[in-house]
C-alpha cells in the first residue's frame, strides 16, 4: 500500500476502519502466524475481506470482549501474532481487567484495536464514545498506546505492529469522509518517535489522532495572526517521545495539548506529568473534551460543540498566549 496524494485521498473517503481492514488485509500475507479476532464486528472493522482471503486465521468471538482478550492471549502464548478489534469502549474498558493481566502483566503480543474511539460513533452516544481509553489503557504497565493521525498513518501503525512484539492498544480516531490527510507520501514512522510537521517559535502544538490535522489547520489560523507555532505529531502516547517535549519545552515559551479524548487522563495528562517534576517547564494549555457525558450528534457537529475546530483552537490559543 503506497502513500501518495492519490491514495491519501481515498483512504480519507473509506474512513479509518476500512483502512484498517485493507492494512491488516496487506500485512498478513507476510505474518502467516498473524491471527484476527473481532467481537462480532467484523464488518465495523473493515475485516470482512481478510475474513474472505484468511478464514483460518479469523476468528469472531461474539459480543463477549472479555473473552475475545483471553482467547488472544492464549493464541499469543501459542506464538501468534494477534490482532484483536471491537469498539473503543468495550475493548479498553469493560476489557480493561483482562487486558491488565493477559496483556499487561503476561505481555502477550496482542495489538487490542479500537474502533471508533472519540466521539467518531457519533449517533450512538455515550455508550459508544471512547473518551476515557488513553487513561485506562496508559495506566497499565507494558502497554504501548498509539493513536496514528490520519489514514496514512493507520497503515504506517499497523506495519508497525506487525513488526512490534508485546502488548499495544491502537486508538482509531476520525470517521469516513471526515478524516483530512496529514501525510501525502511515504515518511519515516517509528513507534514513540514524535513527528514534527510545522516549525514555530511562540508556542508548539502537540496533538494525536483526529487532532493533528486540526493542529495544522489551527497552526494557518494563528499565522494569520503573527503567531508562528510548531506542531507536532506525537502519535505514540506511551511511552511518550521525552527527547521531543525536552525540545520543545526548550526552544517554546509555550505548549498546548489537543486531543479528542477526555482532560482527564490523556495526551495532556501525560505531558503534564513529565514537566511536572521540572522547575524550567514552560506553561501547558490541554485542550481535548471535558470532564463530562457529551451529547450524541453527528461526529462535526460534536466536535464543533466541543470546540475541537481550528477556529475554536486558535481562540483559546491566542487567550492562552495573552495570559
Amino acid at each position: 500500500m503506497e502513500i501518495n496524494a492519490r491514495s491519501a485521498r481515498q483512504w480519507s473517503r473509506l474512513g479509518p476502519r476500512g483502512i484498517f481492514g485493507q492494512a491488516i488485509l496487506a500485512v498478513a500475507e507476510e505474518h502467516p502466524d498473524m491471527m484476527v479476532l473481532s467481537a462480532d464486528l467484523g464488518g465495523s472493522s473493515g475485516l470482512e475481506r481478510f475474513r474472505q482471503a484468511f478464514p483460518d486465521q479469523f476468528l469472531n468471538t461474539g459480543i463477549a470482549e472479555q473473552n475475545m482478550i483471553g482467547v488472544a492471549a492464549g493464541l499469543a502464548k501459542e506464538g501468534h501474532n494477534v490482532f484483536a478489534t471491537s469498539f473503543s469502549p468495550f475493548i479498553a474498558m469493560r476489557a480493561s481487567e483482562q487486558i491488565r493481566m493477559n496483556l499487561g502483566y503476561m505481555e502477550m503480543n496482542v495489538k487490542a484495536v479500537a474502533i471508533g474511539s472519540g466521539v467518531s460513533m457519533g449517533l450512538l452516544g455515550n455508550s459508544h464514545f471512547g473518551l476515557e481509553d488513553v487513561a485506562v489503557m496508559r495506566a497499565i504497565p507494558n502497554m504501548t498506546v498509539v493513536s496514528p493521525a490520519d489514514c496514512a498513518e493507520v497503515v504506517q501503525v499497523v506495519r508497525a505492529a506487525a513488526e512490534f512484539d508485546g502488548p499495544m492498544y491502537i486508538r482509531l480516531t476520525g470517521a469516513a469522509g471526515a478524516c483530512t490527510p496529514v501525510y501525502t507520501e511515504e515518511y519515516d514512522f517509528k513507534i514513540s518517535k514524535a513527528d514534527t510537521l510545522r516549525t514555530g517559535s511562540n508556542v508548539a502544538l502537540i496533538a494525536c489522532g483526529s487532532m493533528v490535522s486540526e493542529a495544522l489547520k489551527t497552526a494557518e489560523v494563528l499565522a494569520e495572526q503573527g503567531v508562528a507555532a510548531t506542531v507536532v505529531n506525537m502519535h505514540t502516547i506511551k511511552p511518550l517521545d521525552t527527547d521531543a517535549l525536552d525540545q520543545l519545552a526548550g526552544t517554546h515559551p509555550a505548549i498546548v495539548t489537543i486531543e479528542e479524548h477526555s482532560v482527564v487522563g490523556g495526551l495532556g495528562s501525560a505531558v503534564a506529568e513529565y514537566f511536572a517534576p521540572k522547575s524550567d517547564r514552560a506553561p501547558h494549555l490541554s485542550i481535548g473534551l471535558p470532564d463530562e457525558f457529551v451529547k450524541a450528534g453527528e461526529y462535526g457537529y460534536i466536535l464543533e460543540q466541543q470546540g475541537l475546530t481550528s477556529a475554536a483552537i486558535s481562540e483559546r490559543v491566542l487567550n492562552f498566549l495573552k495570559d
